[in-house]
């Protein structure tokens, strides 16, 4: 007798619940294909490509997991305080880049300083959420869902492709990994994968496998609900697409050097689609390894110089690579929090409020750290952390109104609930 337990019918539902589209498209083409998840209805023989209803910005979102301390990054190194309560991790004011007379670039960060001179690189600093949130997953979710005291359970990206008509399976992309993050929660397609060249189905080793199997795929699927035949469709279509740029190869444009990491493979990536013309309009990058509570390092080495070594590189290589294509193109970094004012006894930094956003783009007033900063006093501060002066969600609308193409009323839907304030990080979109 077997020692399986029966499932009655009410668990057998939720178990089957629980079995999304994602996961059947994960095990339908192998976890190394990634997945196109949605509800939307799809033709199987639509022609795969964007469909030109959309004129805004391609927005780039990177998200810093962990909690990147944005004082390292732009150093207050204006404010003195800031070397009384980091005198052993605190990067000494000569060592930084000076922006401007109260605000320094990390030295790991040189590579963001021709930009800084181009004006298409900015900051905004002391930002975050509207009040603090020191756990890193409900900080993430917070962030992500960007919709306090609603009902609604999507991402403000979700609600933000949304505003516009769907242009193809890489309208929403996610680089890097398959688990896509909770900002593309909903109902719009999104499409995840860990990079261009590793995007296949599994056991296709030539593209006779590939047609032979998208036909019998496309074929088996065309019957299934409308949601699963739809996701099939675009993954099929993605797939097909990304074919092509295989077969046709990849070399960074302008002698762009991306750093040979996981953030500057997905970068080039990125850039790829992008320069490939397939339609993207959002794309989300995710870099880990920023909770650093102990041995933060020093300016010129450690744990926080080599994190930050490897986002300028990946970041001034992504701007080089564009290079005219930039001037539509919008990326944003964005972290749960940032640190603590004062340093540990550890030599590093546990969890606070107040952070930096760094954007980078055609459309950026660049040259300018952005925001109100409240200082580092000790009255300023709350509850030891940098205050935020600026919420997160304004740098964000700021991003989507002038760029791309969100109005009032579709700045309401990204953020219900919300009446943004006017940072003056981008111009107009002509």
């Amino acid at each position: 007798m077997s020692n399986t337990k029966a499932i009655g019918c009410a668990e057998c539902e939720s178990a089957t619940s629980r079995m999304s589209r994602r996961t059947v498209l994960k095990g339908m083409f192998g976890l190394g294909a990634g997945a196109v998840v949605g509800s939307g209805l799809v033709n199987t023989r639509i022609a795969y490509a964007a469909d030109g209803t959309y004129t805004g910005d391609t927005l780039v979102v990177v998200s810093l997991r962990g909690g990147m301390d944005g004082m390292s990054a732009i150093v207050p190194a204006g404010d003195a305080n800031y070397y009384t309560l980091r005198p052993g991790i605190g990067v000494p004011a000569p060592a930084t880049i000076a922006l401007d007379s109260m605000f320094g670039l990390h030295p790991a960060l040189a590579a963001l300083k021709p930009m800084w001179d181009a004006k298409t690189f900015a900051a905004v600093h002391a930002t975050g959420l509207p009040s603090p949130n020191r756990s890193h997953f409900a900080a993430q979710a917070e962030i992500e869902a960007a919709d306090p005291g609603t009902l609604i359970r999507t991402g403000w990206l979700d609600r933000l492709l949304g505003l516009n008509t769907p242009g193809g399976p890489f309208g929403a992309v996610q680089i890097g990994s398959t688990d896509m993050p909770l900002s593309l929660a909903g109902p719009f397609p999104t499409l995840g994968m860990y990079s261009v060249d590793s995007f296949n189905l599994n056991g296709t080793n030539t593209d006779a496998d590939r047609v032979n199997w998208t036909n019998a795929l496309d074929s088996m699927y065309s019957v299934a609900d409308p949601g699963t035949a739809g996701a099939t469709s675009e993954t099929l279509g993605a797939l097909a697409e990304v074919a092509v740029l295989r077969t046709a190869g990849y070399t960074p444009a302008n002698g762009a050097v991306y750093p040979s990491s996981d953030f500057g493979n997905a970068l080039s990536d990125v850039a790829r689609l992008i320069k490939a013309g397939v339609g993207v309009r959002v794309a989300t990058i995710d870099v880990g390894n920023w909770d650093m509570h102990v041995g933060l390092g020093s300016p010129g080495s450690g744990w926080m110089h080599d994190n930050l070594t490897d986002l300028g590189a990946g970041l001034a290589a992504f701007a080089m690579d564009l290079g005219t294509a930039l001037d539509g193109v919008t990326l944003l970094t964005i972290s749960e929090f940032g640190r603590r004012a004062q340093e540990n006894d550890s030599g590093g930094l546990d969890h606070g409020w107040g952070n930096v956003m760094l954007a980078l783009g055609g459309g950026v007033k660049g040259g300018q750290v952005f925001g109100k900063w409240p200082t580092l006093a000790d009255a300023a501060l709350t509850d030891g952390d940098l205050t935020v002066t600026t919420d997160y969600r304004d740098v964000l609308a700021d991003v989507l109104s002038n760029r791309c193409a969100a109005n009032v009323a579709g700045l309401a839907e990204v953020f219900p609930g919300w009446a943004p304030t006017s940072v003056g990080l981008t111009s107009l979109k002509a």
